[in-house]
């Protein structure tokens, strides 16, 4: 026999059900707040709370609060009460100074203010000044680099490029391809210290250059396997030579996208004319200063980071054994870049970077 009277059921409104909703899919919220939200999604579905409490790993009593709390106070009540502590040492008014002295003035010996620093000059301590910095989303020692295209085509291109990665034509492959020049054969002057408990590798800070190649790399963006040739120069002539391993290895039939960007070398007139001959090649250029376009440039990342940067060799050869190597090991597990951004959403998010330009101006 049931025991206690049955509970309420608990209904939603559309407002309240996409509120909830937008919680329970959250990335930017605490997970504590994700998981009230399911809590109460769940609740309205129906499901009792000891369903609930098991589905979630929490307990009845758990369930039964936020059910409670959502019915009392709405959305409102999923989030935690102000707790009582000390009260707070500076006003809202030496807030904002502190604010708009960081944001507007710098000190007179340098270029942006440190904690230290903004303390001696507003009689604040330090650690007040990091806690306002940290809740107001400030950082004075960190910088975000950009470069504004200016091609005249910028649009254009980009629709063209981002419509290959998330539609890309039937029968086709579609290569993000660029070089990487000059990577140097480095070797260290002396032994590496290896890694060990509650110390880091040890490197010295010099080093003897053995030389340089450079890496032509094709990404196949539907698989993420990679093409790749080291050659001891990036001419025309060597980027031809890396064409033509291109056509070698591409399936007869297949037509082939190539996205490059604005190198002179890749509109050298020899490489237009091999180009011409071969109608199955499409070009797509990205935007002047936008090889973020192109998906190849993150793979040169990864294997600067992971093969390259840290590594130590005794001349070119050894060095490009080593690339060969990684990319052979690449290609045994490779997985294509996930592209999500759409062009509306590059250029709505460049227009916003123009704006912010246009207004700092003024």
């Amino acid at each position: 026999m049931a025991r206690g009277r049955p509970r309420a059921p608990l209904e939603l409104s559309a407002v309240e059900h996409e509120q909830l909703s937008g919680l329970a899919r959250s990335r930017s919220y605490p997970f504590s707040i994700v998981q009230r939200a399911r809590i109460v999604l769940a609740c309205a579905d129906g499901d009792t709370d000891k369903a609930v409490a098991e589905r979630f790993n929490v307990t009845n009593t758990t369930v039964a609060k936020w059910r409670r709390r959502f019915t009392e106070q709405g959305i409102e009540g999923l989030h935690d009460a102000t707790r009582p502590g000390r009260p707070r040492e500076i006003g809202d008014e030496q807030v904002m100074e502190l604010i708009n002295r960081t944001l507007q003035q710098a000190p007179d010996d340098a270029t942006h203010w440190s904690t230290r620093r903004m303390a001696d000059s507003t009689g604040i301590s330090k650690a007040t000044v990091q806690r306002v910095w940290s809740a107001f989303g400030i950082q004075p020692h960190r910088q975000r680099h950009f470069k504004i295209s200016n091609d005249p085509y910028f649009a254009e291109k980009v629709r063209d490029v981002v419509g290959l990665y998330l539609n890309p034509p039937d029968k086709a492959l579609v290569l993000c391809v660029d070089e990487k020049s000059q990577i140097q054969a480095l070797d260290r002057t002396q032994p590496m210290l290896p890694m060990g408990l509650g110390y880091v590798e040890g490197v010295t800070h010099d080093y003897v250059r053995h030389g340089t190649t450079t890496l032509f790399a094709a990404l196949d963006v539907a698989t993420g396997e990679i093409m790749a040739q080291c050659q001891h120069r990036h001419r025309h002539q060597e980027f031809l030579r890396f064409l033509r391993h291109i056509d070698a290895n591409v399936p007869d039939g297949l037509d082939v996208h190539l996205v490059l960007d604005n190198y002179a070398t890749h509109k050298h007139p020899k490489v237009r004319a091999w180009l011409a001959q071969r109608p199955h090649f499409h070009v797509h250029f990205t935007p002047t200063y936008a090889s973020w376009l192109n998906q190849v440039e993150r793979w040169f990342a990864h294997i600067s980071e992971r093969a390259i940067r840290r590594g130590s060799f005794k001349s070119v050869k050894e060095l490009v054994a080593n690339i060969d190597a990684f990319v052979e090991q690449h290609n045994a597990r490779c997985a294509p870049f996930t592209w999500y951004a759409t062009a509306d959403s590059i250029l709505e998010k460049i227009e916003r970077l123009c704006k912010r330009i246009s207004e700092t101006e003024h």
